[in-house]
């Protein structure tokens, strides 16, 4: 087993899958939004994030995360939980799926994970974890593949085998989903067939990763990204280099101070509290307004945010104070 697999954190995670009926996507995220400010609430909730459907992940997916079993369970099984699944009922085509996951790591950084769940006898358990272990082994010799996590079943809560593999990219993904070493191996494991795939696509930036209600959310266009930062920027590196100017450093001290400065000013203040919520609804367009519309409204806020910025620095820079 990897190095993933041993671990000794309490936390819990709840990853539930949902497809969601044309033309309700819009009510179905606000109705979700209010379902992650309800388990807000719940003791020991550490977080909630919401990712919509991606030529990955065909399902909205929607991932809590507590801080023991115990925890979960008592949201799963809320009569709140009930109340807002009652409420968004008409959004939903079909049933959802639900994993439960006990522990384990949680990447940071930017990968695809495929969820796999298992129905297991308890005759068979022995031979369901060397199958697992076969597949493992096999598994490692595929580019892209950094890891899996294996997770028994939750007494009270689920029944299923929960499996976690995660790859660099879907690419990589689908190289081992295709591959005749996993055909091989799905066939010698005939009896545990009764499984069920989920794959989730991971791959949102750092400072585009959460919207303007911190949700996680897939990142703009690399164009859309490039502008983003140069609205963040320009202000950004001029406030400080007014705020520096009366230490009278030499060029080369004061762009290394001033930049080094700017870049945690920008990664933990200006992109999450300034620009993601001023352009919001341009790098992260709604479904129900066309693409013209958004396009005009965001050059319209990226024009006129930047004219005031102009305008406040030509001011403080030649006629309140004599700056360069």
């Amino acid at each position: 087993m990897s190095a993933e697999t041993t671990t000794t954190n309490n936390a819990a995670t709840v990853i539930i899958g949902q497809k969601v009926r044309p033309g309700a996507e819009s009510a179905f995220a606000i109705w979700q939004d209010n379902m992650n400010a309800a388990a807000a609430k719940y003791p020991g909730f550490i977080a909630a994030e919401t990712a919509q459907p991606t030529n990955v992940q065909p399902d909205w997916v929607v991932v809590y995360r507590f801080d023991s079993i115990s925890n979960v369970q008592a949201w799963i099984n809320s009569s709140t939980r009930q109340e807002h699944l009652d409420l968004g009922r008409d959004y939903f085509d079909g049933p959802a799926t639900q994993q439960v996951i006990s522990g384990g790591s949680q990447p940071t950084d930017a990968l695809v994970t495929v969820v796999v769940t298992h129905r297991v006898k308890p005759e068979h358990v022995e031979d369901f974890l060397d199958w697992q272990g076969r597949l493992r082994e096999a598994e490692t010799s595929f580019a892209g593949f950094r890891g899996t996590e294996l997770f028994r079943p939750i007494e009270g809560l689920q029944d299923e085998w929960t499996a976690l593999y995660r790859y660099n990219s879907a690419a990589d993904l689908d190289a081992w989903l295709t591959s005749p070493e996993r055909t091989a191996l799905l066939d010698e494991g005939k009896k545990f067939d009764d499984f069920e795939l989920r794959t989730i696509d991971n791959s949102f930036g750092s400072w585009f990763a959460f919207d303007d209600k911190g949700n996680e959310a897939p990142p703009p266009s690399d164009f859309k990204t490039s502008i983003a930062v140069w609205v963040g920027l320009y202000p950004t590196v001029v406030l400080l280099t007014l705020a520096l100017s009366p230490l009278e450093m030499p060029l080369w001290l004061g762009l290394l101070i001033g930049n080094l400065i700017s870049s945690f000013v920008m990664s933990y203040f200006t992109m999450p509290y300034y620009v993601n919520k001023l352009l919001k609804i341009w790098l992260w367009p709604r479904e129900d307004r066309t693409q013209s519309w958004t396009n005009s409204r965001g050059w319209a806020i990226i024009v006129g945010v930047n004219i005031f910025w102009i305008a406040v620095f030509f001011l403080c820079t030649t006629v309140f104070w004599s700056l360069p």
